[in-house]
């Protein structure tokens, strides 16, 4: 009897302490390799991502903005009066008024919001929505059209919630992200899709010829018309960027979507609100991607960078002896791999600022300093 009792106890306590140690040294952990490219890759059934805590600490700061825009609508000539009168006679014209919307993110908690240009461009009346269903009218605080970001103001009955800006520069391919907006109006407010960071510094064709400054996140987090100016932010809960423009052949959601990154809407929002308008530098020079047929006819030893084709005479560029021919790889240290990674890097500059340019020339590296000036000529421009 005492034998049985003794052996089911021996039992019992070989089993716990198989189980401790099946809990201890074989439970899958958190293991950080590295990947190819020697920045850590994290290889844990425990990162698989979980968007809760990102969602609810961020919804509330992003809002329903729409827009009132008042114009006139020219009548047709009356062809009696105009017999009479010539074509000087217009007619009176009635007024016409149009309905927009898009989203917008909270950005200080005593009311200022970020959106886009194009959802308030022409605006003689904003309204913005919480997500309490408060309403607001807002103010036009600034706009800037070269980068599709806009700063718009209204006054909270007490502080409102904030999302903190990323640094849009470490976000990297593959990380998830939300797409937080009002999609198709108000009915769909505070709407959140998940999706990962597709690329980084992309540009779209400008058919316009205006003055713009391009270097887009792009994402497969769906985005759809009135998501314009909404947050999209890291599973940390940050701000990544500003949902602003999709490719469609339809006009709706077809499996791309940009935002403008953090960096440069930070930068922008905060010229906008505390000067009033954006303290741009300019470097003053032409520039293209770096093709396979440039590389072979210039001998060039690198297929990244921005090439210059043309220097303007009075530029930054100009005095600091940067020549037709160069290819800008580097700022301060910071790799620039495309035209329009350079393009937001120098947008992220004030006048007075300075810096330390990497260029190759004739196959050799070289450093360049340079000190931005607040009446400097010539526009970054990239030759597509």
């Amino acid at each position: 009897m005492k034998r049985t009792i003794l052996t089911v106890l021996a039992s019992v306590l070989l089993s716990g302490l198989t189980a401790f140690l099946v809990t201890k040294f074989i439970q899958p952990k958190a293991v950080i390799e590295k990947s190819e490219t020697g920045k850590p890759a994290r290889m844990s059934v425990s990162d698989y991502p979980d968007f809760t805590y990102a969602a609810e600490n961020c919804v509330d700061a992003v809002v329903y903005v729409e827009v009132t825009v008042r114009g006139k609508q020219q009548e047709a000539l009356d062809p009696i009066l105009k017999f009479f009168f010539g074509d000087q006679y217009s007619g009176q014209g009635r007024e016409r008024i149009q309905q927009g919307s898009g989203s917008g993110v909270i950005i200080r908690p005593d009311g200022y919001i970020v959106t886009n240009n194009h959802v308030v461009a022409g605006a003689s009346q904003i309204v913005v929505t919480l997500n309490n269903n408060e309403t607001y009218p807002a103010t036009l605080v600034g706009t800037d059209p070269a980068t599709d970001v806009a700063i718009i103001k209204i006054e909270p009955k007490t502080g409102l919630q904030t999302i903190e800006f990323a640094d849009s520069d470490e976000l990297r391919l593959g990380e998830w992200v939300l797409a937080i907006g009002s999609p198709m109006g108000k009915e769909l407010q505070s709407t959140i899709t998940a999706g990962i960071i597709s690329a980084k510094g992309r540009s779209m064709p400008n058919y316009t010829g205006e003055f713009k400054i391009e270097s887009f996140i792009q994402t497969d987090a769906a985005v759809n018309p009135g998501n314009s100016g909404g947050a999209l932010v890291t599973k940390d809960g940050f701000l990544a960027g500003i949902n602003t423009a999709i490719v469609s052949t339809t006009g709706s959601y077809a499996g791309y979507s940009f935002a403008v990154p953090a960096n440069i809407v930070r930068k922008i929002a905060d010229d906008l609100i505390d000067f009033g308008s954006v303290h741009r530098v300019k470097l003053g020079v032409s520039m293209s991607a770096i093709t396979p047929e440039m590389a072979e006819q210039y001998d060039l030893t690198t297929m990244e960078g921005a090439y210059i084709h043309a220097v303007a005479d009075g530029s930054v560029a100009s005095d600091a002896g940067l020549r037709s021919g160069d290819i800008i790889v580097a700022i301060d240290g910071k790799a620039i791999k495309t035209p329009a990674a350079l393009q937001e890097t120098i947008n992220s500059y004030r006048p007075g600022e300075s810096i330390t340019m990497t260029i190759c020339r004739n196959r050799n590296y070289m450093e360049v300093q340079l000190t931005f000036t607040a009446d400097n000529s010539g526009e970054v421009r990239q030759r597509m």
